[in-house]
Formats: C-alpha cells, structure tokens, sequence
C-alpha cells in the first residue's frame, strides 16, 4: 500500500508539477512572440517620428530628391533594357539580309528592329550608295547621338546623389545652431538643453546619407549598363563595315 500511494503521489506531482511548468513555458513564448509583433509593428512608427523629428523642412526636401531620384533611376533603366539587343543576332540576320534581298532588304530590317544598334545599322545603310568612308562617318556620328540618348539624365541623377547629403549636413548645422541658441537662452550647457537641436542634427545627416547610398547603387548600375550597350554599339559598327566591304567585293 505504502508503494501505491508513494507511485500515486510521485505521479501528481509530475502531472500537475509539470503542466504549471509548460504553461509558464508556453506564455513566455506568446509573450516573446507578442515583443516581436510590437517591435516589428513600431518600426515604421519610430521612423515617421524620427524623420518628424529632423524637421519638416529638410526633411521633405531630402525626401524629394529620393523620390525624383529614384523616378529618373527607373525610367533610365527600363528604356536601357529596351534598348539592350541581341548584336550578334542582328548582325546575322543583316548579312543574310544583304545576301538574299540586298541593301533595301537589310535597311527594312534595322527598320522594323528597335534599338540603337539598329538604328546605327539603318543610317550606315542608307548612305551605302556614297561609298564605305561616307557610311563610316554616318555609323560614328550617329552613334554619338545614340549615346547621347543613353546618357539622357543621368547628370540630375548625380545631382542628386550630391544634393542629398549636403542637404543633411545644412541641416546639421542648422541643428547645432539651435542649440547653441537654447544655450544661450537658458544660460546652461546641461545636456536636457541642447539634445533636442543635436537630435535634429543628427537625423538630417543620417537621412541625406541614406537617400544618398540608395541613389548611388542605382546610378552605379546605369552607368555599366550604358557602358555596356556603348561596346555592344562599337563591335557592331565594326561588324556592319566588314559586312558593307564584302558587299561591295
């Protein structure tokens, strides 16, 4: 009998020991779970505040150049990537255009072709008949207005990578100022005085930096983009004499 009631005691105790024991578990993990929402719910809340917090002026401005910067970025790199061709392809498909149907043939196919490899194919064509040097001239020539097009407002988008931090660190000074001016009026250097003018200093600054990296990774990226369209517009003009000469032979 004693071993009875000792089982019986040993197994309550691990019964209902145990299931305060998984419950405090299982509230721990409700209540890290509920800080994680809050904290992930908060984050947008306290970036509002602190850019609130770095004034409305500055702050809209920088604000402006990262939604202008970034309206110029995505149209310069959707018309790249329209512009972007297959070189190679159309080099091809002109030579078995000049064997089969001759020059008219090979002018209507740059026509109907979008790009600027195309394009420059079109106006070394169509000067064909004024010999290689006169097509030359159109392909070089025409080529720098094609590049011309690539390069379409790329320098605002510089401008404002450049804009963007000195509009942060004008508002750190503007920042420091203040609280130069809180000193000043309250005659103390205590911290409480001049936190809230090295806050707003701060915060532009971070701000103008930020606005400035994202803009930086965009305009990095268009630049090789048309770095590499420009080689692909020099091999091809290569490509389309050669075929032009062996055409004339």
């Amino acid at each position: 009998m004693k071993r009875v009631f000792t089982i019986l005691a040993i197994t309550g105790l691990l019964l209902f020991g145990a299931a305060p024991k998984a419950i405090a578990q299982e509230a721990a993990k409700t209540e890290q779970v509920a800080n994680d929402a809050t904290q992930q719910k908060t984050f947008h809340q306290e970036l509002k505040q602190r850019f609130i917090e770095g004034g409305p002026f500055f702050m809209g401005i920088v604000l402006v150049t990262l939604i202008l910067g970034l309206a110029i970025a995505i149209e310069r790199i959707l018309y790249l990537n329209m512009a972007t061709t297959n070189t190679k392809k159309l080099v091809n498909k002109v030579d078995e255009a000049l064997a089969s149907g001759g020059v008219e043939a090979a002018k209507e196919l740059c026509r109907n072709t979008k790009g600027p490899v195309a394009s420059i194919f079109y106006q070394g064509l169509d000067r064909m008949d004024e010999g290689i040097e006169n097509v030359e001239k159109a392909v070089v020539g025409y080529g720098g207005v094609q590049m011309g097009l690539l390069e379409k407002n790329i320098s605002w988008l510089s401008l404002f990578i450049a804009l963007a931090p000195m509009l942060g660190f004008m508002g750190t000074v503007i920042g420091m100022i203040k609280a130069f001016d809180s000193i000043a009026a309250a005659g103390d250097i205590s911290p409480t005085v001049v936190a809230s003018g090295i806050k707003v200093a701060l915060l532009t600054t971070v701000f103008g930096l930020i606005v400035a990296i994202i803009l930086q990774i965009f305009y990095n990226y268009i630049i090789s983009k048309v770095d590499s369209i420009v080689n692909n517009m020099e091999d091809a003009s290569i490509s389309l004499i050669d075929l032009l000469i062996r055409q004339k032979k």
